[in-house]
This record gives structure tokens, sequence and C-alpha cells, in this order.
């Protein structure tokens, strides 16, 4: 059971943006976010955008630190990953 977060990769908005995820469900996940002060609107379908600048707050809360392709890996081995075809659809 772990949160993990990406590598800041994607630019927008002046800034660079990583990935925040839970590998077991949706509910830690959440729990997680509002207890760091990210805003639920940063949620899209199985991840919440974080911005860099926030990201060693939420190593130091206990995020775990993994690449992008292992953050991908872990969610779809949760069985957690939405395809982006499917995003707008929840």
């Amino acid at each position: 059971m772990a949160i993990l977060v990406d590598d800041p990769l994607w630019a927008n908005h002046g800034t660079l943006w990583a990935h925040l995820v839970s590998d077991t469900d949706l509910d830690e996940l959440h729990a997680f976010a509002a207890q760091a002060g990210i805003p639920r609107r940063a949620f899209d379908a199985d991840h919440y955008d974080v911005p860099i600048d926030r990201i060693d707050a939420l190593v130091s809360l206990g995020a775990e630190r993994v690449s992008s392709r292992d953050l991908v890996r872990r969610l779809l081995a949760s069985g957690l990953r939405v395809r982006p075809k499917d995003r707008h659809r929840r």
C-alpha cells in the first residue's frame, strides 16, 4: 500500500507537474491529498496533478518518489488506471 509521486515532467501554467497516485485504492489517495492540502479539483480520474514545488512536502508526508514509468506500471497493476480515452466518461 503506497502513495506514489512521479517525476515532474509536464509543463503547464509556468511550472512542471507530477502525478500523485495510490497503488491500492482511491479512498487512500483522496485522504492523503486532503491531508496534504491538495484541492479535489486537481484529481483527474486516477491521479492528482501536483506542481513541482509541492513534491518535497508530499514526500515528507509519506509519498514515495518513483519514475513515471514505475508509477504507470504500479497503477496498472493496482487496477486503478483509467485509460486516456475513458477519462472523460468518469
